[in-house]
């Protein structure tokens, strides 16, 4: 974990093109989280830096935004996108805030968001793996200068093992047959592309009706990003720690994208005493925003205040 200036490209990574990312319910991360000029607040999850900005245009000059992210390349680009702006930008992961808050002097926040989706930055990019309709390399990791990619792990653990990752990260119920597949096909030659993995599991999972709204791929790569990524391990760490990372009355925004996330911040919320869960229900988007912005659709945004 470390620092990032504005100004000051992170580990070489070179985006020319601007974010394409769209946030996600951004007028009710704002109506939640309340930010007012003058208080501190942490983006865990900065991306294309949309909440960002809006978090940092709220408290104004006079206030802080502390963005971390995991990958590189969302911090370069944020270091053009934001500069100006009351910003502090940090290469790590956002279960790691109590360090950095530590390094920075900032004894507690007013407000914390995590928006656990990926950036559509991430998704376009060709050669980290992210997105199944290209043939970039099966890489998955969201800092790549840090792991194991995903081939790597493919290419290692028995067919058993990789099935249960499959259907338990993915919520995959063709796992078995995937995972066997795929150790047929890494027989024949190494799979190291995320398009060669992707026909790979295609074939594996017959066509029906209730899958047609879905690449039948989505899920294998959904289990292989949060196992290289330790997404879940992460979430729940930070579950625990951030709490004392909030001054009183402060709160935590988690957007979600999937039940194994979504579960572990409602169980969180429900169960920890430091937390007083502020919606019953998660929100979602608008039918507007849904239309707009496709992302959206599944997403579950959960806030809950220090008790």
């Amino acid at each position: 974990m470390c620092l990032v200036p504005l100004g000051c490209h992170a580990n070489g990574y070179n985006r020319l093109m601007p974010t394409a990312h769209v946030p996600v319910m951004p007028a009710e991360v704002i109506e939640w989280l309340n930010p007012q000029p003058g208080q501190t607040f942490v983006d865990g999850t900065l991306g294309g830096g949309g909440h960002t900005k809006r978090l940092a245009d709220a408290v104004g000059d006079g206030g802080l935004v502390v963005a971390m992210d995991r990958d590189p390349a969302a911090l370069e680009e944020a270091e053009r996108s934001l500069a100006g702006l009351p910003i502090k930008l940090a290469h790590g992961n956002y279960c790691e805030l109590p360090q950095l808050l530590g390094q920075l002097e900032i004894p507690g926040v007013q407000g914390i968001l995590l928006d656990l989706g990926m950036s559509s930055d991430q998704l376009a990019d060709r050669e980290r793996g992210f997105s199944f309709d290209a043939d970039g390399p099966l890489d998955l990791r969201l800092d790549p200068t840090n792991g194991e990619p995903a081939w790597q792990l493919i290419e290692r653990i028995d067919e058993r093992r990789l099935a249960d990752v499959i259907y338990q990260f993915g919520e995959e119920r063709h796992s078995r047959r995937i995972a066997r597949r795929i150790v047929e096909a890494r027989r024949q030659e190494p799979i190291r592309t995320a398009g060669q993995l992707a026909e790979i599991v295609r074939r594996a999972v017959p066509r029906n009706r209730d899958r047609q709204r879905i690449d039948p791929a989505t899920r294998t790569f959904q289990a292989l990003r949060i196992v290289v990524n330790d997404e879940l391990v992460s979430l729940d760490k930070a579950l625990h720690k951030l709490p004392d990372c909030l001054l009183s009355g402060g709160r935590l925004a988690v957007i979600s994208f999937h039940s194994l996330e979504d579960r572990r911040v409602k169980q969180a919320f429900r169960d920890d005493p430091r937390w007083l869960a502020l919606t019953r229900r998660p929100i979602t988007a608008s039918e507007a925003e849904r239309t707009a912005n496709p992302r959206a659709r599944s997403a579950k945004l959960r806030v809950a205040q220090r008790a």
